[in-house]
C-alpha cells in the first residue's frame, strides 16, 4: 500500500464518525443508526451479521470500527483480519480485541478444504479452534468431505459448504451439496449464497426449503439482475426476495447468521453496508408487525 493510501485512509477515519465513509461527521445519525439496530434487533427473527470478507481492504482495528457503526455483534471471520499463521499469543490477541468491542466471533471463511490429509484438513479445525469459532465455512472438493465430517466429530466445529455459483465446479448450488451430506452428521451443512444461488437459474427460497436444517449459514446479497454477479447493489435496491428468503429461514427454523457479504464498493463499502442493514432491519420489523 502506497504512502498516500495510508495517509488517505487515516483522514477517512478521522473525517468520519466511527467510519462512517462518504458521510459527515454526525452524532445524531450514529445515534440513530444505534438506536435503529437495537430496536431491530429485539426478539429479531433472524440475527443479522457481517462476513468481514465486505471490508477487506481494511485492517482488523478499522473493520472492527466499521462493523461497531453498522450496529451488528456478529461477525464471520475472513482470514485477512486473522491470519491462518498466527501464533496462540495472536490469536489471543485478536479474540480479545473483538470481545472487547462487544463483537461475537460466529464463524470464519471462506475456506478451500481441497488436500485429503489429517494435515491439511486438521490445519482448518485447528485455526477454528484457535480463533474461537463455532463453524467455518467451507469450499471442499468433494472427495474430501467424509474427512471433514470426521474431524467435525472430533472438534465439535460444525462446517457449511458455501455455494459459488455457475463457475463452481462442485456446488454451483446448495442441492448440490446436499446430495452428498444428507446423510452426514447433523453439523455439516451448508452456507446459502443467495446470489450464487440464483445465479444457476434455481429459486434460493426453494433451495432453503429443500435443505431444511442444514442450512447453518447464510450470505446475502442483492443483485439488479438475479442472473448477473457484477450486478450486485445495495440490498434492497435490486432483485432478491429477501422477505421471502428470512420468511423460509423461520420457516426451516433457521439458528445461524444472515451474514452480509458485500463484494462492492472495496474502498468505500460502509454506507452501502448501513443502507442494506436498514434495509433488512425494516424488513424484519414489518414481519414481526405482520
Amino acid at each position: 500500500m502506497s504512502k498516500d493510501s495510508n495517509n488517505t485512509r487515516r483522514d477517512f477515519f478521522k473525517k468520519t464518525a466511527a467510519g462512517l465513509a462518504g458521510l459527515v461527521a454526525a452524532p445524531a445519525i450514529l445515534r440513530g443508526a444505534r438506536a435503529e439496530a437495537k430496536s431491530a434487533s429485539a426478539a429479531a427473527p433472524i440475527r443479522l451479521g457481517v462476513a468481514s470478507y465486505s471490508l477487506r481492504e481494511f485492517s482488523r482495528a478499522e473493520a472492527i470500527q466499521m462493523i461497531k457503526a453498522i450496529g451488528t455483534p456478529y461477525v464471520c471471520l475472513k482470514s485477512m483480519h486473522l491470519p491462518y499463521e498466527s501464533t496462540p499469543e495472536e490469536f489471543a490477541a485478536a479474540r480479545k480485541e473483538f470481545a472487547d468491542a462487544g463483537l461475537q466471533i460466529v464463524g470464519g471463511g471462506n475456506n478451500n478444504l481441497f488436500v485429503d490429509t489429517d494435515e491439511d484438513v486438521g490445519f482448518f479445525f485447528e485455526y477454528a479452534k484457535n480463533a474461537g469459532m463455532p463453524l467455518l465455512v467451507i469450499a471442499p472438493k468433494p472427495e474430501v468431505l467424509p474427512r471433514i465430517e470426521k474431524f467435525v466429530k472430533s472438534y465439535d466445529i460444525k462446517v457449511a459448504i458455501h455455494n459459488h455459483g455457475p463457475e463452481d465446479e462442485y456446488f454451483p448450488a446448495p442441492s448440490d451439496a446436499l446430495k452428498l451430506i444428507k446423510d452426514m452428521d447433523p453439523r455439516v451443512g451448508l452456507c446459502v449464497d443467495v446470489g450464487h444461488t440464483t445465479r444457476t437459474g434455481k429459486d434460493v427460497v426453494e433451495e432453503i426449503a429443500l435443505a431444511g436444517s442444514r442450512v447453518l449459514d447464510v450470505h446475502i446479497k442483492d443483485l439488479a439482475d438475479l442472473m448477473v454477479k457484477e450486478s450486485q447493489c445495495n440490498v434492497g435496491r435490486g432483485k432478491m426476495p429477501i422477505r421471502d428468503i428470512f420468511d423460509q429461514l423461520i420457516k426451516v427454523d433457521f439458528q445461524g447468521y444472515v451474514n452480509l457479504e458485500y463484494e462492492i464498493n472495496g474502498s468505500n463499502p460502509l454506507p452501502g453496508m448501513i443502507e442494506s442493514f436498514a434495509y433488512m432491519r425494516g424488513v424484519l420489523s414489518g414481519m414481526r408487525a405482520a
